[in-house]
């Protein structure tokens, strides 16, 4: 994706979970999605409930609307920030989901050294370069599933372009080194989360906005319940809609400040060209009554400085 499009922003208003997703991925085209392998990164840094963690409703719906087109798998790779991986992903039932729905599901941290790909630190804030998981860069097709929240741990604000950490090693096999724990005290955390995402692409972007932390966060704060879903192949423009979102409900002041596109995630992916480099170039498309008034709001509060 480069800066130089639009990044559109489809938008549905709903009580409704499956239904919303559903009326979103009737407007993008899956007919390439046959037979080939599938990524698919959702939000399962804890096992703490939704807004915190992907509604397994939302996976549920996600990865089904995906099987219609006849994939030739689908991996579901995870690696959690607060807590073992593994326990987590049992808690949330994401490990039995798997076998109802017939998805594979892998914890990133039990991958060998095969399964990582070293990043050089040249022309990033990576003191030492990362490594990313193979499965996301190795994919024919990557899927994304965020949620809609703030982050108090010095990334400002965990939307689609934070959740690309949890396809980072923290240790690789054999080594010591701690690269979540650089990205957490680096002054330039929000520098290198973007950089992360200059590594891999993503096709499809499900945000689920029907529950936001404005605060705190990622796993817990005020809740807000904006009934919202999104859907991009643009993630900075899909970022900036949800930042627009936090501030219509009142957020922190580090996600509040200035225009969207000097907050640093979303500055230095667009001079990555990881999607559009302006407000102008995002297009938010409301697909029912509802969700058309409330792009309105959204794209004023866009365009403020």
């Amino acid at each position: 994706m480069m800066s130089n499009d639009i990044g559109t922003v489809f938008m549905v208003k709903t009580d409704n979970r499956t239904e919303g997703i559903r009326n979103l991925l009737e407007n993008y085209d899956m007919a390439d999605f046959n037979n080939k392998n599938i990524a698919l990164k959702a939000n399962f840094n804890s096992a703490d409930p939704f807004p915190a963690s992907s509604h397994p409703d939302t996976v549920q719906t996600l990865v089904r609307c995906i099987k219609n087109h006849k994939p030739s798998n689908i991996i579901l790779a995870e690696r959690s920030g607060m807590g073992n991986t593994r326990d987590v992903l049992e808690q949330m039932k994401i490990i039995e989901l798997g076998k109802k729905e017939d998805f594979e599901v892998r914890v990133l941290d039990e991958e060998d050294i095969d399964g990582w790909l070293k990043i050089d630190s040249e022309g990033n804030h990576w003191l030492r370069g990362f490594y990313i998981s193979k499965i996301f860069t190795d994919a024919d097709k990557v899927v994304q599933t965020c949620c809609l929240k703030a982050h108090r741990f010095g990334g400002h604000f965990t939307l689609s372009l934070k959740n690309s950490v949890g396809i980072v090693a923290k240790r690789v096999p054999g080594g010591v080194y701690n690269y979540m724990g650089e990205l957490h005290i680096s002054p330039y955390q929000r520098s290198m989360i973007a950089e992360i995402n200059n590594n891999y692409d993503v096709d499809l972007i499900l945000m689920d906005g029907m529950k936001a932390f404005v605060d705190k966060g990622p796993e817990q704060g005020h809740v807000v319940e904006p009934n919202l879903i999104m859907m991009s192949d643009d993630r900075i423009a899909i970022d900036a809609v949800g930042i627009a979102i936090l501030r219509h409900y009142g957020t922190t002041r580090d996600i509040s400040k200035g225009n969207i596109f000097e907050l640093e995630q979303i500055k230095r992916a667009a001079e990555l060209d990881i999607g559009v480099n302006s407000t102008d170039k995002i297009k938010i498309v409301g697909l029912n009554a509802e969700s058309e008034a409330v792009a309105g709001e959204l794209e004023q509060i866009l365009q403020d400085k």
